[in-house]
């Protein structure tokens, strides 16, 4: 009997997949302040006190259904002000990407950031649905997640 030897172990290769992976992650999270303290000074500056994000998706499709947004108890529209957001390149650890968004497309952006962060593949299958709620008195965003999932029961008897 011959043994294979043509194909190396997998092993290393997960691992240092696994690390860059990790190293992005740690990096994203250290980015995150920064870009929510630009976004909700921005919010505050024009009045807005609540945005909530509804999104949807199945089917290996989803996308940001509406956006609506509150000053006070007022519905209101976002101002096309732009700001700029920070976003760790994958794989390199020394280089920050900065782009320039609407506020519209920067709460977007967030928002399938957060998705991705949490709930990766959300848009697949049956999908998911839900809220996030960007409180900017409180500096807060929280996602409201539902999960869709198809179940089935099977039985078979032999008497």
């Amino acid at each position: 009997m011959t043994t294979n030897t043509s194909q190396s172990d997998p092993q290393p290769r997960q691992d240092a997949w696994l690390a860059k992976h990790q190293d992005h992650a740690r990096r994203v999270a250290e980015a995150r302040p920064a870009n929510k303290a630009v976004l909700f000074d921005a919010l505050a500056r024009a009045g807005i006190t609540r945005v909530v994000v509804n999104f949807d998706g199945y089917g290996d499709s989803g996308q940001v259904e509406r956006i609506d947004v509150q000053a006070g108890e007022a519905e209101t529209g976002l101002p096309e002000d732009q700001i700029e957001l920070i976003e760790p390149v994958y794989g390199d650890p020394e280089k920050l990407e900065r782009s320039t968004h609407t506020l519209s497309d920067a709460i977007e952006t967030l928002a399938y950031a957060f998705l991705e962060e949490t709930h990766d593949g959300w848009e697949d299958n049956d999908g998911a649905y839900g809220d996030f709620t960007f409180d900017v008195g409180n500096r807060t965003i929280t996602l409201d997640y539902n999960g869709r999932y198809t179940e089935s029961f099977y039985s078979c008897h032999t008497f």
